[in-house]
């Protein structure tokens, strides 16, 4: 005769079973269907505040998710710890996770394939689009940002500029002229209707325009490729050959100007309070040796401005380490001085330090 004190009441789909070292009946899991046990996952892991970055699925499972979600209604224990074991067994079998789709692809693999290839893929893509439109435009300079507000509406730009972070908002404005820049800030106080939808597609529709552009062979300007070898050479060719620029394009010349930064620039190019970690970086020979055989006016004024922007003890040391290394050749000097300006271009390049731009700069832009 079956004992009625092992059967106990249960949910649909369970049945008990017998325990062989516990005379105590035990409850299987619910039998759950795979979007049954999506739901249960993403309902434990947002009850345990995981930052779950479900919009990054396409629109149908997230409506899918979505139902499910208000389907479920209760879940008893044994079955969520069931479901919670058998993910945790999935997780640990993953060997490797690739992304969704082309597009997905091309993301993972940007900047490691040539350029004309991936925009080729990029214009064949024939799958939807998934992700954020708006994290690859701001990953891109603020310089090619401006250049796309100005040729779109001043509602599309306006919904540009709400998008990015405030800083890189503030440094696009800077790049627009102030008409354009004026009439952009004003749309955006027109905005505050517009749909996520809308968002996204406009999202979209200014990504797309970064995969219809021709790639390019170099990622920097011929101004700024120009300046950064002047700013590797020696004074007097650099002279020479600026002379020589600005009698066959001035405007070139003009452009090639703003990209060179030399020991004389110091002075007026580097905040004041960043000299000592600039001077830290630098090895004590080489400060010496540039600081002792500084020659033209413009030098010895970078000096001067190195020398009172550091505590009253460094300075005094290093002007007794100037006087005891003597006359400095000219050829050490400019070497010493290009190993100084090379880790300042450094500590800009990694954002460590921020040049201050020039009036001819502000007017170029």
């Amino acid at each position: 005769m079956q004992d009625t004190n092992a059967l106990i009441q249960m949910a649909p789909g369970s049945i008990p079973i017998a325990d062989r070292d516990d005379t105590a009946p035990r409850v299987v899991p619910r039998t759950l269907n795979s979007r049954e046990k999506a739901a249960v996952v993403v309902r434990l892991l947002l009850n345990e505040g995981a930052d779950i970055p479900l919009e990054e699925l396409p629109d149908d499972l997230q409506e899918k998710l979505t139902h499910q979600l208000g389907k479920m209604g209760l879940v008893d224990r044994v079955t969520l710890d069931a479901v919670a074991q058998e993910f945790g067994d999935a997780l640990n079998n993953v060997g490797l996770a690739f992304p969704h789709g082309l597009a997905g692809a091309l993301d993972a693999i940007n900047g490691k394939i040539a350029p004309t290839t991936a925009a080729r893929l990029r214009k064949v893509a024939g799958v939807r689009q998934i992700g954020d439109p708006w994290q690859r435009l701001r990953e891109i300079p603020t310089e090619d940002l401006a250049k796309m507000a100005q040729a779109e509406s001043i509602e599309v730009a306006a919904v540009m500029l709400s998008k990015l972070a405030t800083a890189q908002a503030a440094q696009l404005l800077a790049h627009l002229p102030g008409p354009i820049a004026r009439r952009i800030t004003y749309a955006v106080s027109k905005t505050a209707n517009v749909t996520p939808e809308a968002v996204e597609r406009i999202g979209w529709s200014l990504a797309a325009q970064l995969d219809q552009r021709p790639a390019q062979a170099f990622v920097d300007g011929p101004g700024a490729r120009v300046g950064a070898i002047l700013n590797q050479s020696a004074a007097s060719t650099r002279d020479g050959l600026l002379t020589a620029l600005d009698e066959e394009d001035a405007d070139f010349a003009s452009i090639v100007r703003q990209s060179i930064f030399t020991f004389a620039h110091i002075s007026n190019r580097i905040v004041a309070r960043d000299i000592p970690a600039i001077l830290r970086d630098v090895d004590q020979p080489v400060l010496v040796t540039a600081l002792a055989g500084a020659a033209a006016d413009d030098d010895k004024v970078s000096v001067q401005f190195l020398l009172s922007n550091i505590s009253t003890r460094m300075a005094d040391n290093l002007r007794e380490e100037m006087a005891d290394r003597g006359r400095v050749k000219q050829s050490e000097a400019e070497d010493a001085m290009t190993q100084i300006v090379g880790t300042i271009r450094n500590m800009v390049d990694d954002g460590t330090i921020i040049l201050i731009e020039t009036d001819e700069e502000e007017d170029a832009d």
